[in-house]
């Protein structure tokens, strides 16, 4: 007689399904996305038509017109009657037309600068490129020359002249400058990079606000594009970091590494503990990630020269070591590329 109390065996006709056979589970979905990132590169990157362009142009041309004949109109009908007030008057315009210019000036000084990074990135591309040590020695001394004045490089630019006469062919010289000269200046490009992506994964996973974290992740990528490039000795202005900034965030649109991808999401997001338990400061790795990615894009247009020598950052490393001790997991189980 069976025991009442003791288990139940229940026989089947079919075969129990193994554990293997079951479908792997879709939690893709549940990942955190990057939609303040991608907005902020999709207003930046996009292209107005050429019918904006001439409609903008137009208007500001009109615009102009009709301010300087309502100001020239002001100021003879001011001479008219009082000829003191119309020539304090001339006087106020006249200033302020030359505040106008010393801006334009200022302007085109940094579309210069960035115009002579570009110019050395692309000679030692050709250098290298042809294996041309003639070109190569060219680009060194332009390098030399452009950084003369940085005190922090006293010491690389001392190694450079010691050393660059026992370089005999281009690719050794320009890894001796890259060596000397970059390695110093990636180093603060890093912690740009590193606070900027801070800063956008803080307010997205702490500040409830709507569109707080587009503004944020657009006024900090700015600064930081900007930054990058004072740093590599660009200096742009207000139009040359905007037209900058539009370059670099178009590459990425273009290239499609704006977009949170598999690698992305599962070397920085799916691996931390804090993307798990909120979605919200998952967003905020994630954006911070993505920040990080558009600094290095923006170490490679502004780097006078390529990344050769030297190693180009990880976005990996540079999101651990931004974001370690800022949120509590994080960092303990990603691994560095």
């Amino acid at each position: 007689m069976s025991d009442p109390n003791g288990p139940v065996l229940i026989e089947m006709d079919t075969p129990a399904p193994s554990p293997a056979d079951a479908p792997p589970v879709q939690d893709a979905g549940d990942l955190p996305n990057a939609a303040a990132m991608q907005k902020v590169a999709a207003l930046a990157a996009r292209r107005p038509s050429r019918l904006a362009r001439w409609f903008w142009r137009i208007l500001t041309a009109l615009i102009g017109f009709v301010i300087s004949v309502a100001a020239w109109d002001f100021v003879n009908g001011l001479i008219d009657r009082n000829p003191v007030l119309g020539l304090i008057a001339m006087v106020l315009i006249g200033l302020f037309v030359l505040v106008l210019l010393a801006i334009a000036i200022k302007e085109w000084a940094a579309y210069a600068r960035l115009g002579r990074l570009d110019s050395l990135h692309r000679a030692a591309d050709a250098a290298l490129t042809g294996a041309d040590l003639a070109q190569a020695r060219k680009v060194t001394d332009r390098l030399v020359a452009h950084y003369a004045a940085r005190p922090e490089l006293d010491w690389g630019r001392t190694r450079l002249a010691e050393r660059r006469d026992d370089m005999f062919d281009a690719d050794g010289l320009l890894g001796l400058a890259e060596a000397e000269l970059m390695q110093p200046l990636d180093m603060m490009a890093r912690r740009e990079v590193e606070a900027a992506s801070r800063q956008v994964a803080t307010v997205t996973a702490v500040v409830p606000l709507a569109l707080a974290d587009v503004v944020t992740a657009l006024t900090s990528n700015l600064r930081m594009i900007r930054r990058i490039a004072e740093i590599y000795g660009g200096r742009a202005g207000t139009l040359g970091s905007w037209r900058l900034t539009r370059s670099v965030l178009t590459h990425l649109v273009a290239t499609g590494a704006v977009a949170v991808g598999d690698d992305l999401v599962g070397s920085v997001a799916g691996g931390s503990v804090v993307a798990k338990v909120s979605r919200r400061f998952g967003e905020g790795i994630v954006n911070g990630a993505l920040t990080a990615r558009v600094g290095i894009a923006a170490m490679e247009v502004c780097r006078p020269l390529p990344f050769r020598r030297l190693r180009k950052p990880s976005v990996t490393r540079l999101v651990q070591r931004a974001l370690t001790g800022l949120f509590s997991g994080f960092g303990t189980s990603e691994k560095s590329e």
